[in-house]
């Protein structure tokens, strides 16, 4: 159990290592590039070039090269981003609390081996890129750390000869396609939902209804007491005249 503890707190120390070493320079937000720095090795998942399953310390680019709503293509480059060493499958995830700096967290191994890759949330955004790993590495991560690995089931390739560069080629849409489960320390296989925080689907936006503009009143019918009074001024007007001219008369 002790063992168990010291893989546990371990993790969340080299998450922190992850954001000590990890610079937030040259970002791009189409495509999220970033360019970070490893101290040490670090074992990556996905599909690779021949003899990179493990970057050795150095500087890299990541960037996102397809985003879907529930899982995104996550590639690595070298620094002059000239060569591709991985493309990786990743599963958007929640965390509490944006930070103005990439943080990238890793998995504890055995000593003499590499730490490996765990996720990568890019400055400002609450959701990062879960990495997923194939399931037989997945198993083994999650009982070395304690902890849930997500995992792959499909027949994917590891290692190829070439960069891959575009959508098109066959190993990414192998990897968009693939399916992915969770794996818990126990080796049980549950549902991604149970380990990660997707992000919410977008909600409808419905318009509002436009007001109901109210009928515009008819002005109120005039009085007949103005009318009333014109007649009896001009009643009293002609009063007047007939009797000057009756004392003319007269």
């Amino acid at each position: 159990m002790s063992v168990l503890r010291t893989a546990t707190t371990t993790v969340f120390c080299l998450a922190l290592a992850g954001v000590l070493f990890t610079p937030a320079a040259k970002a791009d937000e189409w495509n999220r590039k970033t360019v970070m720095t490893f101290s040490g090795p670090v074992e990556i998942p996905g599909v690779h070039l021949k003899g990179w399953g493990v970057l050795p310390a150095g500087t890299y680019v990541f960037k996102i090269l397809d985003s879907q709503s529930d899982r995104h293509i996550v590639q690595i480059f070298n620094r002059e981003e000239t060569v591709v060493y991985a493309t990786i499958l990743a599963i958007p995830n929640y965390r509490l609390k944006a930070t103005d700096k990439t943080v990238v967290t890793f998995r504890e191994r055995p000593a003499g081996l590499p730490e490996a890759l765990r996720a990568w949330f890019y400055p400002g955004r609450n959701w990062g890129e879960e990495f997923v790993y194939p399931r037989a590495k997945a198993v083994e991560l999650a009982k070395t750390t304690n902890m849930p690995v997500l995992a792959t089931t499909a027949d994917l390739p590891v290692e190829v000869e070439k960069p891959m560069l575009t959508v098109d080629e066959p190993e990414v849409a192998a990897l968009k396609q693939a399916p992915v489960i969770a794996i818990k320390p126990t080796g049980e296989e549950v549902e991604v939902a149970q380990v990660v925080t997707a992000p919410p689907a977008q909600e409808a936006v419905v318009p509002e209804a436009a007001p109901v503009q109210p009928a515009a009143a008819l002005p109120a019918t005039a009085s007949s007491l103005p009318l009333i009074a014109l007649f009896g001024f001009l009643a009293l007007g002609l009063a007047w005249t007939l009797r000057l001219v009756q004392k003319r008369v007269l």
